[in-house]
């Protein structure tokens, strides 16, 4: 495993450079100012777009406006927002939450052209199983602008699929998989594989109905999990109110600065709160890697910019509202920089490995307040050696593993360190590892003592399952491009065995689950930021003409009386 996980780290290194991350900012900056900051727009009009007001059954399309808006957010309001918003602050600091502001600003831009310019391209032949998003675009401009090159466009959109189904296995499929199945087990002491085979059937029983009962239960699912979760957060944060300021301080100065080391949180570099920052929420609203224009392209609608503007609001919601609670509740409480567990009376020995490597000897664990050690308990220590560029100081952290013997009782399985220098321990101290969505849970159950374990529980379970129906639907899209419907079937059954396979323990650490889920999202970035680059234009004259026809009140007559609520979640007002 040590192996895979250096090869996994080595890749996703390569697609996270420092380019990458600028390019990507950069392209939400061009947007924003070529679009007359839609920002804007898409809270203004887009509010009224989802509401219905311009919802017609005779639209091309298969789902209104809502659904189709409630479906690619049940695919970014996912863990990526409850484990994914904890993992930035652990490894990257206060300061990566800045940078996640950053990215849902600018990502509102991105979102509004990637998916006008799947609506323009998108294929109706089927009215009940539209067919759209980047492979799409891709393939069909590059034949319109020369039909010579529909060869190259058509493998152009064949690699897209290729990174669509990676980031689908991974990041819309596993990390959500894993991250519940770690939960419950902390939380219930439920084995892992119970809630794999749970999910998998939950998933199954929705996906197999297709775009349509995709849209309906995303339409009745979102809006409950989302306003659940709000207010358990508002809880939260009204109990450690007194903190909040100095958290927004601290945001906005460690952006820009360094973050000291302070307790189990071992420091970050400025660079880092912006790596970690920017990486996460890409990972979590999405923006740019051409997945939520696959289930915009669904909507009933003949104006491509109109659904642009309700995907504008995407990453508000999901990175700048959703995201945004999770931080402060997760600073607030002080989880983040925790105390360690249990202090060794007596300091354990570094001891050499092999040349160049390094370990602990294993030592009796002193007794644990409370709920006590359980064997397979995953730890870290803190301990000096050479320079640590993330952490911009020499802190590292080591892990371990909790074992239990008749001769030394329950003690740590240390894993080798390599460091040219010898390792000292600033502490003799032992921290609990709360990789991803456990952290958070920690943080509500700081305000009240169960909050966490039931209602992010409850709402793991809830975004998991929201975001693997809509990302099996974005990969099953990516499948009907390369092999047709008659793959769609096989291709299902694959989607809910790997639910399983990803809760039988194959990740432990946050920084296993960040090379992971970073290798999905990294490589359908690298393909749909070039065609946004290369047809994004075509976007802009799409939006600048929807806009000036708004402002000349050309569009008012289109335009009727909203719906009611219960008809627009239905999606009856458009049957």
């Amino acid at each position: 495993m040590d192996a895979l996980n250096n090869a996994l780290a080595t890749f996703s290194n390569f697609l996270w450079n420092d380019i990458a991350l600028y390019v990507v900012l950069g392209t939400g900056v061009l947007f924003t100012i070529w679009s007359g900051f839609s920002q804007y727009r898409a809270l203004t009009e887009g509010t009224g777009i989802v509401r219905g007001k311009y919802d017609d059954p005779n639209d091309p399309g298969a789902i209104n406006h809502f659904q189709a808006l409630s479906a690619a957010l049940s695919a970014t309001v996912g863990l990526g927002n409850i484990g994914g918003v904890a993992l930035a602050i652990s490894l990257g600091g206060p300061g990566a939450v800045f940078w996640m502001w950053v990215v849902g600003l600018f990502g509102m831009a991105i979102k509004l052209t990637e998916v006008t310019m799947s609506m323009l391209y998108r294929n109706t032949d089927d009215p009940d199983n539209p067919h759209g998003g980047p492979m799409w675009v891709i393939s069909k401009g590059l034949a319109r602008m020369n039909p010579r090159w529909a060869t190259i466009g058509k493998w152009i959109g064949i690699l897209f699929c290729i990174t669509l189904l990676v980031s689908t296995i991974t990041g819309g499929n596993m990390f959500q998989a894993w991250n519940v199945a770690e939960l419950t087990e902390e939380n219930f002491h439920v084995p892992g594989w119970i809630t794999g085979v749970v999910l998998a059937v939950l998933v199954g029983a929705v996906i197999i109905g297709g775009i349509k009962r995709i849209g309906r239960v995303a339409g009745t699912l979102v809006p409950f999990m989302v306003t659940m979760y709000l207010i358990g957060g508002t809880y939260v944060l009204i109990k450690n109110w007194g903190a909040v300021p100095e958290m927004f301080s601290l945001i906005f100065k460690s952006a820009f600065s360094p973050q000291e080391a302070v307790g189990a949180f071992i420091g970050g570099s400025a660079f880092y709160a912006f790596f970690f920052g920017m990486k996460r929420a890409l990972f979590s609203n999405e923006a740019g890697q051409g997945s939520s224009p696959i289930a915009h392209s669904a909507a009933k609608t003949d104006e491509p910019a109109r659904e642009g503007l309700v995907a504008g609001l995407e990453p508000f919601i999901d990175t700048l509202v959703v995201c945004t609670f999770t931080s402060l509740v997760i600073l607030s409480s002080g989880v983040w920089s925790r105390a360690p567990e249990v202090v060794y009376p007596t300091s354990p020995a570094i001891v050499p490995v092999e040349l160049n490597v390094w370990s602990i000897e294993q030592t009796s664990l002193p007794d644990r307040e409370g709920e006590g050690w359980r064997e397979g308990d995953n730890v870290f220590t803190i301990i000096f050696a050479h320079a640590n560029r993330q952490a911009g100081n020499n802190l590292h952290r080591l892990t371990g593993v909790v074992r239990y013997d008749d001769i030394q009782g329950f003690h740590v399985d240390w894993d080798d360190f390599a460091s040219v220098e010898r390792p000292s321990l600033r502490e003799a101290a032992v921290y609990i590892e709360y990789p991803g969505a456990t952290l958070t849970s920690k943080a509500f159950d700081s305000a009240l003592d169960g909050l966490g374990k039931y209602l992010v529980t409850l709402a793991a379970w809830l975004f998991a399952v929201s975001t693997m129906i809509s990302w099996s639907y974005y990969g099953e899209q990516g499948v009907v491009f390369i092999w047709g419907d008659r793959a769609v079937l096989g291709y299902k059954y694959v989607f809910c065995i790997l639910i399983v396979v990803a809760t039988l323990g194959f990740v432990e650490t946050d920084t296993e689950l960040d090379n992971l889920t970073g290798i999905g999202t990294g490589v359908m970035l690298w393909v749909n930021i070039p065609i946004m680059l290369m047809l994004g234009y075509q976007a802009m004259r799409a939006y600048k003409s929807y806009i000036a026809r708004l402002k000349s009140g050309a569009l008012a007559e289109e335009g009727h009386k909203p719906p009611p609520l219960e008809d627009l979640i239905s999606g009856r007002d458009v049957r």
